[in-house]
């Protein structure tokens, strides 16, 4: 071979060799990255090519796939998408997935790597590709009591139920809420429809049971009452706290009153404190405790962290560094304390438990077709290495306190005849000045069985900024207290 055609020869090979190591690294080393790149169409009209799994509430799908015209042969549908939504989220072809949709999208749509099986089997069968299914831990009748008590106030509000046995999540509401299916094509009447969703002053899409924090008001009591008992600051919950009413703030002027006219406040027990929700009580408390064992006591019960159920819930907050008046307003749930309705969903709970916190979550199974398991969860406490928050006698003593509040004080709209319930009211101001706006209401609570165990716990976060009723009738009891009570009603009789 003569010299130049060697030269040519040399230089293909060099040419086909470049494009076998390109195709290569392409293939196997980007393809990853590639596959799962937002603006790649080809993986996302093959993902939309055959319906997703479901998400399953109650042994029903709340979800399903209709077909289409265009590239995108299938879109997604919701049943009672708007009760719904803050659980499941969306799969949009246009804006992406959120909750359940996102966190298990690989799931969903047969990517995932323990579906390899069945990917391998419909590719030799030529059968269509299926994706797995979520199998939720919502109870679907306790979710209708949640949506329903919120949607009949015409409230912004959030509800979230828990069994404090295992962590399971029973109800998760939050209103105003939205129907996914408005926007899960391409279409510009769906984009416009998004576009209005976003732009909403009422933020319907905001999950403001998982992602919104508030101060927690006068529920943040039991948290207090547990740190003052399982501290030794009080030890007897009949005995006078010498707290006088109203109550003033420790290196201030600035006095404390309370809320229910009358009330025996003026060096109330602990007990009287809670059944009267008496903020002399618990500043008096939360000032003789300091801010490192409260702060211990609210980091044992969540605050401080994230929880992923799997999805993401924002952290309450507890904060490291603070004056002693500043302590002192944390006793009743003010000043710089604050939490997400899960959060305290998840003190109760704890209380409920004999001072046990489960890790909540949200998903029982995730499951192949043909129902096959590929993981299932396993109830755990939320600090494996130090389950208890508080010990079983302090948490006892602070049901006797809570059951008190609902069969003799300001709990009573939880009480349901012939069952021990346990409730605390909750009203949180608010705003740059305090009181600049209407005060958010909150009530927490539980329900025992006949052998003391606790099946459902409640908490109920209302924010009547839209609703027509004056700043008087703002209460915790008189709002969330009648949703907590049809929420647990619906958990006992199932």
């Amino acid at each position: 071979m003569n010299r130049p055609l060697r030269h040519i020869a040399v230089f293909c090979g060099v040419l086909v060799l470049a494009l076998l190591v390109r195709v290569t690294w392409v293939q196997f080393v980007t393809g990853d990255a590639l596959a799962k790149d937002p603006n790649n169409r080809r993986v996302k009209i093959e993902a939309y090519s055959y319906p997703r799994g479901n998400i399953i509430v109650g042994g029903k799908p709340v979800t399903g796939s209709v077909a289409t015209d265009g590239d995108f042969k299938y879109k997604r549908t919701y049943k009672n998408g708007p009760m719904y939504a803050p659980i499941t989220g969306y799969a949009s072809q246009a804006q992406g997935e959120s909750m359940l949709e996102g966190v298990y999208k690989d799931i969903l749509s047969g990517k995932d790597d323990r579906l390899f099986f069945n990917r391998a089997k419909a590719v030799l069968t030529g059968e269509k590709p299926r994706g797995g299914d979520v199998i939720t831990t919502i109870d679907e009748k306790a979710q209708k009591a949640a949506y329903k008590g919120l949607t009949d106030l015409h409230a912004r509000g959030a509800v979230v139920a828990l069994d404090p046995r295992s962590g399971r999540i029973l109800a998760l509401a939050s209103t105003p809420s939205y129907d996914p299916s408005s926007f899960t094509g391409l279409s510009l009447a769906e984009g416009r429809k998004y576009q209005a969703l976003d732009a909403d002053k009422s933020k319907p899409m905001n999950n403001r049971a998982l992602r919104e924090i508030y101060p927690p008001g006068s529920t943040f009591k039991i948290l207090t009452a547990a740190a003052a008992l399982e501290h030794g600051t009080v030890t007897d919950i009949n005995a006078s706290s010498g707290a006088p009413a109203p109550y003033t703030l420790p290196q201030t002027r600035t006095q404390v009153g309370n809320d229910v006219a009358g009330a025996p406040c003026d060096k109330a027990s602990l007990k009287t404190g809670m059944q009267w929700s008496c903020n002399n009580v618990f500043l008096d408390a939360a000032h003789k405790l300091g801010t490192d064992k409260m702060r211990e006591t609210a980091e044992k019960f969540g605050f401080n962290k994230e929880q992923f159920i799997p999805v993401r819930a924002s952290a309450g907050g507890y904060p490291a560094k603070l004056d002693q008046p500043q302590t002192a307003l944390t006793g009743m749930g003010q000043g710089s304390v604050t939490s997400t309705p899960l959060q305290m969903a998840m003190v109760v709970a704890g209380i409920a438990n004999n001072g046990k916190v489960m890790k909540p979550y949200l998903v029982d199974e995730l499951q192949g077709p043909g129902m096959t398991t590929i993981e299932k969860t396993k109830p755990a406490p939320l600090h494996p290495d130090d389950p208890q928050a508080v010990s079983a006698n302090t948490a006892k003593k602070v049901q006797e306190m809570m059951e008190y509040t609902v069969s003799d004080g300001t709990a009573d709209k939880a009480a349901i005849d012939g069952v021990t319930v346990g409730g605390k009211t909750g009203t949180a101001q608010h705003g740059a000045n305090v009181n600049d706006e209407r005060p958010y209401a909150w009530f927490v609570s539980y329900a025992k069985q006949a052998d003391g165990s606790s099946p459902v716990a409640v908490a109920v976060f209302v924010d009547p900024k839209d609703m027509d009723i004056p700043r008087s009738e703002i209460a915790g009891g008189k709002l969330g207290g009648p949703i907590a009570k049809s929420v647990m009603e619906a958990v006992l009789r199932k």
